[in-house]
């Protein structure tokens, strides 16, 4: 193929069937050292962002761990939009068997936005952890460094157009 940067990588693989992307035969992408010095310190390569949804159960994770098997060489991070459940409420925790998980507003997609946002400029995000035992999310947050690809994963990842917007590749993960 010839290309050497993520983007490329990825843009390339649009055509091919996900559960078997191959990646192989692409040379590794140029390190830093590689490249001219930048002129200044503010400059900053935008991540490629997947965008992965699908059933619970349909396979999200496998397909996410094959992309990062294939991606080896570069530096991946895996959001989860499980991590931005929101904390119920004390009334919201009493009647926790009526709440609906599968619903777009049971998360925060506030937070997700302000999370990605900050990924794709390079700063470093703290993601929280959230805890379905007690349907809290729980402290240390898990602290994520910016990446060359960031793979977002959830049941409703693709419902907010927001979030759709900031994906360069959305992948739906179908079994039936």
């Amino acid at each position: 193929m010839g290309s050497n940067t993520v983007e490329e990588l990825l843009e390339t693989s649009i055509g091919v069937h996900f559960s078997r992307l191959h990646l192989d035969k692409v040379e590794q992408r140029n390190h830093e050292a590689d490249q001219p010095a930048a002129s200044t310190a503010n400059s900053h390569r935008e991540p490629f962002v997947i965008g992965v949804a699908g059933g619970a159960s349909a396979g999200k994770t496998t397909v996410c761990n094959m992309i990062i098997e294939q991606l080896h060489d570069q530096r991946v991070v895996l959001i989860n939009q499980e991590s931005f459940y929101h904390n119920l409420s004390e009334e919201e925790l009493a009647h926790v068997h009526d709440y609906n998980f599968d619903h777009p507003d049971a998360f925060d997609t506030e937070k997700l936005l302000y999370c990605m946002e900050s990924l794709k400029h390079g700063q470093a995000v703290d993601i929280p952890n959230y805890n379905p035992r007690i349907y809290k999310s729980v402290f240390p947050a898990r602290k994520v460094n910016p990446s060359d690809v960031i793979i977002l994963e959830g049941i409703l990842i693709f419902h907010d157009p927001r979030v759709r917007a900031l994906m360069n590749m959305k992948i739906f993960v179908d079994t039936g």
